[in-house]
């Protein structure tokens, strides 16, 4: 883990000098504040505002529009993160220096999951705007945030190995993508086949079913596994990747 800080700083700080990021913000809060719009405007006439029937649990769990973009952004997030320095040719500064690979690949996707976390921050204030008008279980919110932020660590672990695995990032980007989309195609499995083991894995590695049992503050530790698998996997395959960079 030598020289996790000086990199994960370095990168984070790249992250937010370029446009990419601040257009990606942009454009994930107007999808936010679209669906936020319409979900308020669908409970404008309910007096029940409860966590377990309300807007909170639509927002987070009942429609897939706050995920779609992930499809999108965590490829775009994490494309540069080593396809960049290859290209460049920074890469074998960095990779010299007394860094360890470990310490590289984690402080690389740390700076991205923070800039994910970060843009998800803002809509901590559509909930507190709900609670001037409604109950809100912030047990439950904190429960839907968690799900968030897994959700978002595994797909942008699937980036980071992808940008590991290239020198293009463009490549890297779609690579990212097509295997998010593979994934979310997956867990749409859960709805067009019937009762049986593949509707059972499909339901399990579905974005949709997993929101809507966080949203509900349902904490399931057989979908924590899940998600720290699909961190653990990609990432321990781009530290090999960097690896074989390194001693090749």
């Amino acid at each position: 883990m030598r020289g996790f800080w000086p990199i994960f700083k370095r990168e984070l700080f790249s992250l937010f000098v370029t446009p990419l990021a601040w257009v990606l913000l942009t454009a994930f809060l107007l999808v936010q504040g679209l669906h936020f719009f319409l979900i308020v405007t669908h409970f404008a006439n309910q007096a029940d505002l409860a966590v377990d029937a309300g807007p909170v649990q639509s927002f987070f769990g009942q429609t897939i529009l706050p995920y779609l973009p992930l499809l999108l952004i965590c490829p775009l997030l994490t494309m540069r993160l080593f396809a960049e320095e290859r290209r460049s040719g920074t890469i074998e500064a960095l990779l010299t220096a007394p860094v360890g690979t470990t310490g590289v690949v984690l402080a690389k996707y740390m700076a991205a999951l923070v800039t994910y976390v970060i843009m998800w921050a803002p809509t901590l204030l559509y909930l507190v705007l709900i609670q001037q008008t409604g109950e809100v279980d912030w047990r439950v919110v904190a429960a839907s945030y968690l799900g968030v932020t897994l959700v978002g660590a595994g797909y942008l672990a699937i980036g980071t190995m992808t940008s590991a695995m290239t020198q293009s990032q463009v490549l890297a980007a779609v690579l990212s993508a097509m295997a998010l989309v593979a994934l979310f195609m997956l867990g749409i499995g859960e709805f067009i086949f019937t009762d049986g083991p593949l509707n059972a894995l499909c339901a399990h590695v579905s974005v949709w079913t997993q929101m809507n049992d966080f949203s509900r503050g349902i904490v399931d530790l057989r979908r924590i596994t899940f998600d720290a698998t699909l961190i653990l996997v990609p990432l321990f395959v781009a530290v090999r990747a960097v690896d074989a960079w390194r001693w090749g």
